[in-house]
């Protein structure tokens, strides 16, 4: 499984459309290890062209602090799910939260 972490300054992005980078982290979901993780450069931003670059870098899930309906609407398109109201918090960190079932999400905080 591929989980894309939306990254600014170091830490998940509070913003998913507006992050610097994005830690794309591989893993093992049986048995919930990080197998790897590649930091990668957002590319330039367009109005709804990250889901489906995303896909392509064959990400299954997205953690982000938050993110607006339209986006979520393409991801769901992409069969890619979307985890909202994430901490801003090392990506790393967070992924291995998701794989061991104790990542605490919450309210959107994407105001759009």
């Amino acid at each position: 499984m591929r989980i894309g972490i939306p990254v600014a300054g170091g830490r998940c992005s509070s913003h998913f459309g507006r992050c610097e980078q994005f830690a794309l982290v591989d893993a093992d979901q049986q048995s919930g290890q990080i197998l790897g993780t590649e930091w990668v450069q957002t590319p330039p931003h367009e109005p709804g062209m990250l889901p489906g670059w995303l896909a392509e870098q064959g990400v299954n899930v997205v953690i982000t602090g938050g993110m607006g309906p339209r986006a979520q609407g393409l991801f769901a398109r992409h069969g890619i799910a979307v985890v909202l109201g994430a901490a801003e918090a090392d990506p790393q960190e967070l992924a291995s939260q998701y794989l061991d079932g104790s990542l605490s999400s919450g309210q959107n905080i994407c105001d759009h």
